[in-house]
């Protein structure tokens, strides 16, 4: 009986073997990236071309990804991250990134140069590719709030006090508030950075929940939260399946204005699969991929012309509300003046 049970395993074990050891040996990619900013499917079909496993792990701000990343110092074991403009020159200067093999990536083509204009980080993309072009801004629930003005001024309003949070995010809420006080999300003078902070603190900060950058659309969706700060993106993933509060949801930048953003994607100096990393960045760049991607979180196709064409749904807002934003940019030793506004007296106390 013994040996008839060892003859049984031998034979499992030489059937099912190759495919243990084809699983096992499949490339692996890992990424990092924002919540709710690849869709299943683009991965799906990404690692089914390609016979590879992808690792997706996710940040909520551009401050924890690179906390994170230097804390590891070069052993993070991330190939392809998504850092914002004003993190990707700092990256750079601080010997972080590959350098990109502009052979591997057949796409390029499909960039819009008017983004390319404005990346002027690294605007012959040596280290970085842009991945999407947009900006945040303010959900609200019409049921809840049917009277509001399309503006920061939202945020001031006590009858909404307990309802209402904004993202965690320094650039973000100062940015906001400096374009609410007509100053620009860069600037770099003390007073209005200072103004900011007191504004934000004095009449925003006392109606707020928190600041979030991770649960924000989830207590949206919940019904926690009636006022947002927000990606629309992520919102509209948690409440697509709810007919009514689909209905009742309006996304809109303000009519100030405010920050806008470009993310990218970066392939990290320590990469431990290079080949394939290119290979994904150029696969997001294939219009028709690129279409899906925005499809799937109602965003325009800001960067790649060609995916326009592709694009089967509505963006939440448009190319054009984009030129009423500021890009973030990188403020160098400066940005010093907005991590003691956020760390010393905004986020104090909360």
């Amino acid at each position: 009986m013994k040996k008839r049970n060892i003859i049984y395993l031998a034979v499992m074990a030489a059937l099912f073997l190759p495919a243990i050891i084809s699983c096992s040996s499949k490339e692996r990619l890992y990424i990092y990236n924002w919540t709710y900013y690849t869709p299943d499917s683009v991965i799906e079909k990404f690692e089914n071309e390609y016979h590879c496993r992808v690792i997706y792990d996710e940040f909520a701000s551009n401050e924890d990804m690179y906390a994170k990343l230097r804390a590891t110092q070069g052993k993070s074991g991330y190939d392809v991250v998504f850092p914002s403009k004003d993190y990707v020159p700092i990256m750079i200067r601080q010997g972080m990134l590959a350098e990109l093999d502009k052979s591997k990536l057949s796409n390029l083509n499909n960039i819009d140069p008017e983004v390319l204009s404005i990346a002027n980080y690294d605007p012959d993309m040596k280290y970085s590719i842009p991945y999407f072009y947009g900006a945040a801004g303010i959900v609200v629930n019409t049921e809840k709030v049917p009277y509001f003005d399309r503006s920061w001024s939202i945020f001031a309003r006590e009858d909404l006090k307990g309802r209402m949070t904004m993202l965690d995010d320094m650039r973000e809420v100062i940015g906001g508030a400096l374009t609410h006080l007509g100053y620009s999300v860069n600037t770099v003078n003390t007073l209005h950075v200072a103004m900011a902070r007191d504004h934000i603190n004095n009449n925003w900060k006392p109606n707020l929940v928190k600041f979030d950058a991770e649960a924000f659309a989830k207590g949206y969706a919940n019904g926690d939260f009636w006022v947002i700060h927000a990606y629309p993106e992520a919102v509209y993933e948690e409440i697509h399946d709810n007919p009514k509060l689909l209905a009742n949801t309006v996304f809109f930048i303000p009519y100030e204005g405010g920050p806008s953003y470009i993310d990218n994607m970066v392939i990290l100096r320590d990469a431990r699969n290079v080949e394939l990393a290119h290979k994904f960045i150029d696969f997001i760049h294939r219009p028709e991929i690129y279409a899906e991607f925005v499809d799937e979180f109602g965003l325009p196709a800001s960067v790649n012309i060609p995916a326009r064409q592709f694009k089967k749904k509505k963006a939440f807002y448009s190319e054009e509300e984009l030129l009423k934003t500021e890009l973030v940019e990188d403020l160098g030793n400066n940005l010093d003046l907005y991590t003691n506004a956020w760390f010393n007296s905004i986020r104090i106390g909360e």
